[in-house]
């Protein structure tokens, strides 16, 4: 029987590997959050520095600054600060650390999908109930959260 290569055939198998998935999801919605409060403290001097008209500006300023922390994080390491704190990180479909040109890629997807509900929800829902936890980004792009090896 012929077998053909699917783009995940290099990441760990979530059966035979299972603790490379292990309590990712929760993990990934922590890290989540220690990213946003971490984005919030960046927004704040920019704020300040504006003279305070950066507020109107607000949702703006938070989509910019996560965009290049986001994108700045896991190109510098294949994970953001709050996913190396709950030690985790993404894995590109060879099983590898995501490149420059990956990370801006996964970066971009996650904005889009933050800035449209209905696509976010969709992305946390594949999260929740596909074998290796991977938004609608990771599935596109062929990447998976995996608990980081040590």
């Amino acid at each position: 029987m012929n077998r053909y290569a699917t783009p995940t055939d290099h990441l760990p198998d979530p059966v035979t590997q299972a603790e490379f998935y292990a309590d990712v999801t929760l993990k990934r919605a922590l890290a989540w959050v220690i990213d946003s409060i971490l984005i919030l403290a960046l927004v704040v001097p920019v704020v300040v520095m504006t003279a305070f008209i950066g507020l109107f500006f607000l949702p703006f300023l938070f989509l910019v600054v996560g965009f290049v922390y986001r994108a700045a994080t896991i190109a510098g390491g294949s994970a953001t600060w709050g996913m190396r704190l709950m030690a985790i990180e993404l894995r590109d479909a060879y099983g590898r650390r995501l490149d420059g040109g990956t990370a801006l890629l996964h970066t971009l997807g996650y904005t889009v999908s933050m800035s449209i509900p209905l696509i976010q929800f969709v992305s946390i829902v594949t999260i929740v109930t596909s074998e290796r936890g991977q938004s609608l980004t990771d599935m596109g792009l062929g990447t998976a959260m995996i608990n980081r090896r040590a």
